[in-house]
């Protein structure tokens, strides 16, 4: 595993958490990341690990600059939470999974450089998702580590994720690969939970009604003999 660490490094280093810059370069690509960010931790609710969006992960101890942003990262055996940024040295462990929704204007970045540090620091999944189709056709690419290089994953699986993914639209579906149900996303829960309430009050209703025909019996014919 590639962690660089300088061992004389200072106290004093600053790790900034933020730079000021958008999120996204668009409503779209920030839809995708909210949405996917949230998804993912709701599906790891419980367990130890943790999902970050858009915080600066540093990975050379002593060297500030030396950061990436992951559009979305998650970490397993790591304490769950949040962080303001992520430091690689102090929390001895590499993201397993990385998503960066893509466009043209970030492919270069996308493609070549966070895809070689991606590997050098041994992440083992990293997904691109292009929910504008602006340059990947097929709007979701995976990339698998092989030894010290990335292959294209070709199934829609994410091993460590125990996921399987697809395109939906302008946002990316996971499935769990033990039962095939899908994980919802937040207007999806909503909605869900909406219509649970909505039956549960159904049944009540039917019950109340029941009630009240079963006293009108009792009221006529007295208590039922069994």
């Amino acid at each position: 595993m590639t962690i660089l660490v300088n061992p004389t490094s200072k106290s004093e280093s600053i790790y900034p958490s933020s730079d000021d810059q958008p999120v996204a370069e668009t409503y779209t690509h920030l839809y995708a990341i909210l949405v996917t960010l949230e998804v993912l931790k709701q599906y790891l609710s419980g367990r130890q690990a943790t999902v970050l969006a858009n915080q600066f992960m540093y990975y050379n101890q002593g060297f500030p600059k030396m950061r990436v942003a992951p559009d979305v990262m998650v970490i397993f055996d790591v304490k769950p939470g949040g962080r303001d940024n992520y430091k690689i040295w102090e929390e001895k462990q590499v993201p397993q999974v990385i998503f960066e929704m893509t466009s043209s204007g970030t492919k270069s970045q996308d493609q070549e450089f966070k895809k070689t540090l991606y590997e050098q620091l041994e992440v083992e999944e990293y997904w691109l998702f292009d929910p504008r189709g602006e340059w990947i056709k097929e709007k979701l690419r995976g990339y698998r580590l092989q030894g010290e290089e990335y292959q294209l994953i070709t199934d829609g699986r994410s091993i460590p994720l125990q996921l399987r993914l697809e395109v939906e639209g302008e946002l990316i579906g996971f499935y769990r690969q033990d039962t095939g149900e899908k994980l919802l996303i937040p207007e999806e829960l909503a909605e869900a939970l909406k219509q649970e309430r909505r039956e549960k009050e159904l049944a009540q209703q039917k019950l109340a009604q029941m009630e009240t025909l079963l006293k009108r019996y009792r009221e006529q014919f007295g208590e039922i003999k069994e």
